[in-house]
């Protein structure tokens, strides 16, 4: 394999040659996601344009296949777009939580802010030093973002090929990524696993009741709780 020689945030030299492994794997999960997206959108009567722009410009995964829900269940598309946008609220804490991490300059800064995601994320903050935490982001991020975007169009391309994706759990492949990359930070910190915990309760509490993604915002909550046990520190 190449070693990847430059990335928006820095270099990436051999010694971070592990990163680029260690993501693969949510590069893999990614791309089979992509692909279920990609099918369930044009098996429901899209055009392979539609989801292949909206991988392209929206890059979002729970968004789109809420917006594609919407949009195949005879909503409108400003229905579709106000569903998308309630739960991609979520990264804007996303966001806060890596702001240090995209590096100078607005160039990084807004193309860093496109590649956010709950994977990314997780990725990158589970290093232990800024440096690798920005060259994890950026490894991460880009190589996601490419693969989800093939993905997605090679499953629209396949279509009907595929039959129905849903028979093969790929909705359990990010989830499942997630947990491997979140388990050694709650595995060191006691206080951690204090906060995530009432946080998870009530994502699952809320999972039968509310649309997909929104258990995720919900979750959330353990940061507040996180940031008034560091102030009474």
């Amino acid at each position: 394999m190449r070693t990847v020689q430059r990335t928006q945030g820095g270099a990436v030299g051999p010694r971070h040659r592990d990163l680029v492994r260690d993501a693969s794997l949510v590069w893999v999960a990614g791309g089979v996601v992509g692909v279920s997206f990609g099918a369930i959108a044009v098996t429901g009567g899209l055009p392979v344009w539609a989801p292949v722009v909206m991988s392209l410009v929206v890059y979002a995964g729970s968004a789109q296949f809420s917006a594609v829900g919407v949009l195949l269940a005879g909503g409108g598309p400003l229905a579709a777009a106000a569903t998308g946008l309630l739960l991609n609220t979520r990264t804007a804490a996303f966001g806060l939580a890596v702001a240090d991490v995209l590096g100078p300059g607005r160039l990084a800064r807004l193309a860093g802010a496109h590649l956010v995601t709950d994977e990314t994320v997780a990725f990158a903050l589970a290093q232990t030093d800024p440096a690798r935490r920005r060259a994890a982001f950026w490894v991460s991020g880009i190589g996601l973002f490419a693969v989800w975007n093939v993905g997605v169009l090679a499953g629209a391309l396949a279509g009907d090929a595929l039959g129905d994706t849903a028979r093969y759990g790929l909705d359990a492949a990010f989830p499942a990524v997630l947990v491997a990359l979140v388990l050694p930070t709650l595995r060191a910190e006691a206080r951690v696993r204090r906060c995530a915990l009432p946080g998870a309760a009530l994502a699952l509490a809320l999972t039968p009741a509310v649309p997909a993604g929104v258990p995720v915002l919900a979750a959330l909550a353990g940061l507040a709780l996180y940031g008034c046990k560091e102030a009474r520190a």
